[in-house]
């Protein structure tokens, strides 16, 4: 049955804001006895969860709204000789899913997106000084930071808990796609 009102194509992306974004991440599943991540927006509200329900570190892994909409699956390459990720974008509409970025494992982490999303743009992630904190940063303009994440504190600087980050990612960017990079950091280190 087709729709009488046609669903109208929206030129901004609920994951794009023209401001800088602040999340928390817990590195805890909402789903009991599973592995995974809960991600919270600046108000408190869940926006991003990840559920690992085979075992940690699993071959296939999901990010999804707090509807359980997919939006992106990491899927582990098997053979690569290095580490290697895929990430694929879920389409709105079907279940069918686009190849979006590969993550690549060698002496640094570089996150290269596909050349149908902006020609072959490439991020890095470079670790902090502090062993929880990393920054993704875009090779292409210079190495400008793209978003950064580190240990949660309160504002007396005392930290929540080798569990608790907060991600803050610059404007323009598509929060989700550095969640999903987020997420492959946690995979590459044992955390999901």
């Amino acid at each position: 049955m087709s729709r009488v009102y046609p669903k109208t194509q929206s030129s901004s992306s609920p994951y794009i804001t023209t401001k800088p974004e602040s999340f928390t991440i817990w590195m805890k599943s909402l789903v009991f006895n599973t592995r995974g991540c809960t991600v919270y927006n600046s108000k408190g509200e869940i926006v991003y969860r990840v559920d690992n329900y085979d075992n940690k570190c699993g071959e296939e892994v999901y990010l999804m709204d707090i509807r359980g909409k997919v939006l992106f699956s990491l899927l582990q390459k098997k053979f690569s000789l290095f580490g290697c990720w895929d990430g694929y974008k879920w389409d709105d509409c079907s279940s069918e899913k686009q190849l979006w970025f590969r993550v690549k494992k060698h002496r640094i982490i570089c996150v290269s997106l596909c050349d149908h999303i902006s020609s072959g743009h490439t991020y890095q992630i470079v670790t902090m000084d502090e062993k929880l904190g990393f920054k993704i940063v875009d090779e292409d303009q210079e190495g400008a930071m793209v978003a950064e994440i580190k240990q949660k504190q309160t504002s007396t600087g005392i930290n929540f808990g080798n569990d608790v980050f907060t991600l803050t990612v610059q404007p323009h960017i598509d929060h989700s796609l550095v969640m999903a990079i987020v997420m492959v950091y946690g995979l590459i280190n044992n955390q999901i």
